[in-house]
């Protein structure tokens, strides 16, 4: 008996032992990533000691504007793209305060961070609680928006003083100075090292030791859920943003004091990418390892520019480590995770005018008056604006032909993708090269380009196979900012012609030498490119995208292949978008290629959303809104109407200004329906609906995606709506 007992007594301490260093390598194992970056930097850029302790400092200040962005990707799962403008204009106000005010640092602090808990509670009454129930794509844009004005703001507060936006730097509170390494820091150094540590303390023991903590925890993994179990939710929401701002007035105020004040249009993406990196390796919830991310990741930084001086070269670095960390987590751990990509859908579709309406000799008056009122206005509307006028309306066709290419992408099949530049910046080198080199004609270019772009952009959607809805869309965020630094900038090879090239003609006979021929020029393309794509949409391809947007899952089960189909839609969207390239390489003689800056992906993105993700109509529209606020409004209004513009179309026209124009022909024709007596129980149907009704199926199912995948099934398939098996209204024998 003593033996058994002595031998039950040493597994247990065995198996205590076991657990115990499991638990440490279980511990340990969030900070591989970080550690596997200080690696890399280590080995490929080394440097001295006091460099290294540079590095760790940015990286420090850089933890906490990532550490903002997971609050806010937990308590409502979007990316926060204005987290460092809610820091940077109550930074600017503090900094402004010392310098040109003359206030003591103690004041010009305080009075900052007085003004950052105004703007964090400000964003959340204002901006987020008006998106609690929209789709998680509008948010994220609308956070675009919010950064925008709230650069607007920190542009205009010198004003106050009766000066403009220059590179200012706070000065340190009280004299200190060490030399460690070569290096020498100061009061600001000090600062940073012992604040930005004592703040994500705080945050941890808040987020494990309050009620607070607790119900950020609980709302993570369902909102619904957590506000049904009586967790105060919209409560919940201010604080996250309130402490998000704070964390990102923090970073940007003691970064004023180690380096200078960023100003200009937002803090740039090159910022956000640094955050969004040490969110995505620290698997966007688990704020230890994105802090040490983050640290790493200004090691990693510094080291890149002491050793080869260019700065740049962090771009492709982050990128590639998003994407590798993104492909290696695994998927669908939680229920939040599941939800994500279904949630990333278009808000609406455009429903066509019901036969025995359209037929009708009112609306066919209508729709010809409205196409000639149009077409008037696009050919001869450019005649009467000058030749600087010309220019800027061939532009706006350009991002029309960009913004039909998102509508294909992400308002037909879904895929999020906020680097469509890259794309156009594709097309344009290729134009660039086959125009001013080789004097291709631009109709041939055009057909080569729109070749590559796809070719490129099926390559760019490989990874959509295994990342849906903002994890694609913060890999393809990535991909064009490292094509934008080091692609387009010919730091890997002398493969972009930059010169200036005289414009060929037209299949050798037709010159568009002036900027009214290249106006009329780049309306036939997008005329052209509108007509294919509207018989694509009716078409089986179209089908199926849709079908795929709002239920992947029914129609794999109807045998059509979700991988096919969405690098169909990358192929698709990236040949129009290389398309646009040629254009703008075409309308300025040369490749520019602060046209493709990643900034330009953003803001036709937002573009679209607003003209409408739903219809081809939106994205012209889009276009149209976007470039006409930048060029009738002086700066920097135009960037404050671009901003609020957004967010008020996104709170009051959810389907966009394209939307809009729906629903105007849907009032008309219920008007005409009620005169002449003709039952509008079809306006209220979707399209899908609509042809499952007139093709027998009695029942219309309540989930519009297991109609649209049931249509696909129909359309693509070439037959009825009814399984061979199944009984009539049933799909494959189950009854819905």
């Amino acid at each position: 008996m003593t033996s058994v007992t002595g031998q039950r007594d040493g597994s247990a301490r065995i198996g205590s032992l076991a657990l115990r260093e499991r638990s440490w390598w279980v511990r340990l194992a969030p900070l591989a990533p970080a550690l596997g970056i200080l690696l890399l930097q280590v080995v490929f850029f080394p440097m001295p000691v006091g460099a290294m302790a540079s590095g760790a400092v940015l990286g420090l200040l850089g933890a906490l504007g990532a550490l903002g962005l997971a609050l806010v990707w937990r308590a409502n799962r979007v990316i926060n793209f204005a987290q460092g403008d809610l820091g940077a204009l109550p930074a600017t106000l503090g900094v402004l305060l010392v310098v040109l005010g003359g206030l003591p640092w103690i004041v010009g602090v305080v009075a900052g961070l007085g003004a950052a808990v105004v703007v964090g509670v400000l964003a959340d009454l204002l901006v987020v609680r008006r998106f609690f129930s929209s789709p998680r794509l509008l948010l994220t844009v609308a956070t675009i928006g919010l950064a925008q004005v709230l650069a607007f703001g920190a542009l205009l507060l010198p004003q106050l003083w009766d000066e403009g936006p220059a590179i200012r730097t706070l000065p340190p509170p009280f004299e200190f100075s060490f030399d460690f390494g070569g290096v020498v820091f100061d009061a600001n150094d000090l600062l940073a090292v012992l604040i930005a540590p004592l703040l994500m303390i705080g945050l941890a023991f808040l987020l494990r030791a309050t009620d607070t903590g607790v119900a950020v925890r609980a709302s993570a993994d369902r909102v619904e859920r957590a506000a049904l179990l009586g967790v105060p939710v919209h409560r919940l929401e201010v604080q996250v943003w309130t402490l998000a701002t704070v964390l990102s007035f923090a970073s940007v105020m003691l970064t004023a004091g180690v380096t200078s004040l960023p100003f200009g249009v937002g803090l740039g993406l090159s910022v956000v990418l640094r955050a969004l990196a040490a969110l995505v390796i620290g698997r966007m919830t688990n704020l230890v390892a994105i802090a040490a991310a983050a640290v790493a990741i200004g090691l990693l930084e510094r080291g890149i520019e002491w050793n080869t001086g260019d700065p740049l070269l962090l771009a492709p670095v982050l990128a590639a480590l998003i994407l590798i960390s993104l492909l290696l987590q695994r998927r669908g751990a939680t229920r939040a995770e599941r939800d994500t990509s279904s949630s990333w859908r278009s808000v609406g579709d455009v429903r066509p005018a019901p036969k025995a309406l359209a037929r009708l000799r009112e609306f066919r008056w209508v729709s010809v008056g409205m196409w000639t009122l149009l077409g008037a206005a696009v050919l001869l509307g450019p005649l009467a604006i000058g030749t600087n006028g010309q220019l800027k309306a061939g532009t706006v066709v350009s991002f029309a032909v960009v913004g039909v290419s998102i509508v294909v992408l992400t308002g037909w099949a879904g895929p999020v993708s906020l680097g469509q530049m890259a794309f156009v910046g594709v097309g344009a080198a290729v134009g660039a090269r086959a125009m001013g080199e080789l004097g291709w004609e631009p109709l041939t270019t055009i057909v080569v380009a729109a070749a590559a772009g796809a070719v490129v952009a099926v390559l760019v959607g490989l990874p959509a196979l295994r990342l849906d809805g903002l994890y694609l869309a913060v890999t393809t965020l990535a991909l064009s900012l490292a094509a934008s630094a080091w692609l387009f900038s010919n730091r890997i090879a002398e493969w972009i012609p930059l010169e200036s090239f005289d414009r060929p003609a037209v299949l050798r006979s037709i010159d568009v030498d002036t900027p009214l021929r290249l106006y009329y020029f780049s309306v036939v393309v997008l005329a052209l490119v509108l007509v294919a794509l509207r018989g694509l949409r009716r078409g089986r391809t179209g089908r199926i995208l849709v079908a795929l947007r709002d239920n992947e899952p029914g129609v794999s089960a109807f045998g059509v292949s979700p991988v096919v189909a969405k690098l169909t839609a990358f192929a698709i969207s990236g040949s129009v978008a290389a398309i646009a390239g040629v254009l703008f390489v075409l309308q300025q003689g040369a490749f520019r290629a602060t046209t493709f800056l990643p900034e330009e992906s953003l803001t036709v993105f937002v573009a679209t959303v607003i003209g409408g993700l739903a219809s081809l109509t939106g994205g012209v529209l889009g276009a149209v809104f976007q470039r006409g606020a930048q060029w009738l409004l002086p700066a920097p209004w135009s960037f404050f109407a671009t901003g609020a513009g957004v967010l008020l179309v996104l709170l009051f026209l959810p389907d966009g200004l394209g939307g809009l124009w729906w629903r105007v022909r849907d009032r008309y024709l219920r008007w005409l329906a009620r005169r002449h007596g003709i039952a509008s129980l079809a306006l209220e149907r979707s399209a899908t609906e609509d042809h499952i009704v007139d093709a027998g199926v009695e029942q219309v199912p309540d989930d519009p995606g297991v109609a649209v995948a049931e249509q696909a099934l129909v359309e693509v398939g070439g037959g009825s709506p009814t399984m061979p098996d199944g009984p009539t209204g049933s799909v494959g024998g189950v009854d819905r």
